[in-house]
Parts: structure tokens; sequence; C-alpha cells
């Protein structure tokens, strides 16, 4: 069955929720969308699914890499099992939106001009940049003076009033005005723009941002910037934005702070998000293991090149990440099993999809040692002319993968980020 980029979404609830690997993590409960500012389309920010255990827990919707008729699969099996709880600015869409009163106003059908109705149903879509909003409406205008139901009608969000006034904790206008103006931006853009805003504007637009916006954000603020910003938060939500962050540089912020606030954080978050972090704290920053992150693409030597490829897809992968995919003997999740050997991404594209990614190892690229320093790694990449290597420890697990990004952003000036973007004119 093909998966799908539009869906009504009262067909979600009940769906099995699966991860990469068809094992099953639970079931569709409902839908979270942000209701935001002014005119722009509501975003989906994400899934309630109820695990066997009944506890609910909120998968992102970044995570879902498919929607099909029976099931949401989504890029990993690793979610948070933190028992989701609602934040202001957060609408639950199939158990507040449906059947809320909302008034129409269609120029194409005369027959919904200024009608009231109720909400039967929100249509999402999957835009470009892979978020879903909100792009249609299902509703069913009140009974008529003859008290015969009305009919169903699907029209544009655009043209159903009432939806923008379901949360009414939104920030002042001036903060609205640079939202609308940030939608959209790269997060290394929205993070050069709010640098130049006053401290107390930024800290309102930073409170305004979901927690996935924050964190990617966040990520390309210069270090002193990251910790005031991440200092300013309350605990709880500073924890959820690390969960979000990549865990290197959740890692580099962390190793920033004063340990015991570092700690007390670390302790906040999910396990399952605190552990490879911790993991990296144990390494200087500037060697392999610190500048590493531990969750690079690994399979077994049984997995095929079209999973190695499909995997190689997930567009939440930089371009580095995913130019080698690494094997080892199961475990597949880091620290592995014994590393066997690396498939260049160019390797995969030349071999059958059938083909086990056993056959087509290379087994002759060095790798790196967690504690090879900074200039170690400069002269592998450039030895190898690699953007991706493979840190291996002592007993021949794979730990990780330093990617060039890393290496340059420890390489250039500290301040780098605070001056002129190149292609800035």
């Amino acid at each position: 069955m093909a998966a799908v980029n539009k869906v009504f979404a009262a067909r979600l609830a009940g769906l099995v929720v699966l991860g990469p690997d068809g094992e099953s993590i639970g079931r569709v409960r409902d839908i979270v969308i942000t209701v935001r500012i002014g005119r722009q389309q509501p975003r989906v920010l994400g899934l309630v699914v109820d695990l066997a255990t009944r506890r609910k827990i909120f998968v992102p919707m970044l995570r879902v890499t498919a929607v099909e008729p029976t099931s949401v699969t989504l890029t990993t099996g690793n979610v948070s099992l933190r028992r989701f709880s609602q934040r202001p600015g957060e609408v639950l869409a199939l158990a507040q939106v449906l059947d809320s009163h909302v008034r129409t106003d269609d120029p194409d059908a005369p027959d919904l001009h200024g009608v009231d109705a109720v909400v039967v149903d929100l249509g999402i879509e999957q835009t470009r940049t892979r978020d879903w909003v909100v792009s249609r409406v299902a509703v069913r205008p009140h009974r008529t003076r003859l008290g015969r139901r009305g009919s169903m009608h699907v029209i544009d969000w655009q043209n159903v009033q009432g939806l923008t006034q379901m949360d009414l904790s939104q920030p002042g206008q001036g903060v609205s005005q640079l939202l609308a103006q940030f939608d959209g931006l790269r997060p290394a853009d929205v993070a050069d723009a709010i640098r130049d805003l006053p401290e107390k504007r930024r800290l309102e637009v930073a409170f305004a941002l979901d927690d996935q916006r924050l964190a990617d954000v966040i990520q390309e603020l210069p270090d002193d910037d990251q910790i005031d910003l991440v200092q300013t938060l309350e605990p709880g939500r500073a924890a959820d934005v690390l969960e979000a962050m990549d865990p290197d540089d959740a890692a580099d912020l962390l190793g920033e702070l004063p340990e015991p606030e570092a700690e007390a954080l670390l302790r906040l978050m999910d396990p399952q998000d605190s552990e490879p972090v911790r993991r990296l704290l144990e390494h200087s920053p500037d060697t392999a293991g610190g500048l590493m992150t531990p969750e690079p693409v690994v399979l077994s030597a049984s997995a095929t090149v079209a999973e190695a490829l499909a995997r190689a897809r997930n567009p939440d992968l930089t371009p580095a990440l995913a130019s080698l995919v690494f094997v080892v003997r199961p475990p597949t999740a880091t620290p592995t099993g014994r590393y066997l050997g690396c498939v260049h991404l160019q390797q995969l594209l030349r071999e059958p999809p059938a083909s086990l990614v056993g056959g087509v190892i290379d087994t002759t690229l060095s790798t790196l040692s967690p504690d090879d320093g900074l200039g170690a790694v400069t002269r592998y990449f450039a030895a190898y002319n690699l953007v991706c290597g493979p840190v291996v420890d002592e007993e021949e697990h794979l730990i990780g993968a330093v990617t060039v990004d890393d290496v340059l952003d420890h390489l250039l000036p500290d301040d780098w980020r605070e001056q002129e973007h190149v292609g800035h004119e």
C-alpha cells in the first residue's frame, strides 16, 4: 500500500504505529496541533500514541516517515516514553476540535457564507518542508429550520472562522509578526535574525517556538547565546528542548554548563535521550569521541541494499551522515556489536536492490579511535576524502560517527557564527 501525504485526522485514530523494522509501538490516540498566528495554517506537531501499557506518549510528526491506510511508520523505534502532557498553545484535534462550533465563509459556496457549523474532521497534509499542516476542514451546518441535518462539506481551512481562536495564550502582535517572518526560514537564518533582537523580544520568540523548532535554532547559535537561552527556560522546557536536539549538540551545550546544572537537566530528560548524551560527555569535546554523533546509519550484514538506501534516504539525516552505512554484528544500536566495515552510498547505488550489504562491505577503511584528537580527525578526512568516518572503541564496537560539519565547527574561530554568513550580500 502506498504511503500518503494527505489524510483526514479522524482516520488516523486507532492506526498501528510501527518502527522502521515493522515492530509495533502502539496506536494513534490523537493528533496534536498548534493554532498559529494570524491566518497561518495550523501546524501538526505530532501524535499522541497509546502504548500497550496504556501509557500515552508524544511522537513528533517529524519522526513519521509514512502514513498508510492501516498504519503509521516512524523513522526510528526509539521514542520517548515520557507521559504525554498537553502544553499551552497545543490543541488535540480529535478530543477538542472535532464537534467544535465554527463559522464558515466560503466565497465559492454561497450556501456556506456566514453559516454556523460543526467541525466533523480535519484534513492534514505534508508540505514541501516536511511539516504537516491543517489544510481542509470538514464541517456540517447546524440543523435547518425544518430540523433537517445539514450536509457535510469539505472546505479550505482559511474559510473557517474559529479555528484560530482556540488558543488564547498566543504571544503579542510584535512577536506574531516575527514568527510569521521566520516561518519557512532555515534554522541558521532564524538564529541569525534573533541574535539582533533585544533580549526581551528574543526570549519571547524562543518561548513561542515549539520544542523541535527551538532546538534546531539553538544549535545554530553561538555557544554563549545557547547557554543564556537554555538557562532562561524553565528546567522542564529546557530538558524537552535538549531531547529534541542532536545528541552531540546537546552534549556540547551541557558541557559548557556548571556540572550540577547539567546533571539536573540530564535527570529531567527521558533516559533514552539522555543516555547517548551522557556517553558523549565522557569524552573531551575536541576528540573523535566528543565530536561524534551516536546515531549514524547502522545495519547488520543480512540487510539488503534496498533497506540500506531506504535508511540513507531519511530526510532527518545530514548529507554527510547519509554518505556511509556502517555494518556491524547485532546489536545495531550504539555501542553496537563488532564493527565489520562500511558501505559507501555510491556503492549502494551501483548494486542490485536485493543484494546483501554484507557482500559489498568496505573492510579497508581505517577507523577513528574515540581518543583521537581534532588534528588526527582532520587529517583522517583529508587523507581519505571523506565527509563521515566511523568511531570504534578498543573492543571493536562502533560507538558513533564523526561528520565533516562537526570538525568544521571546531576548526573555525569561536565567533564564526557571529560573522557575516557566506552568501549574504
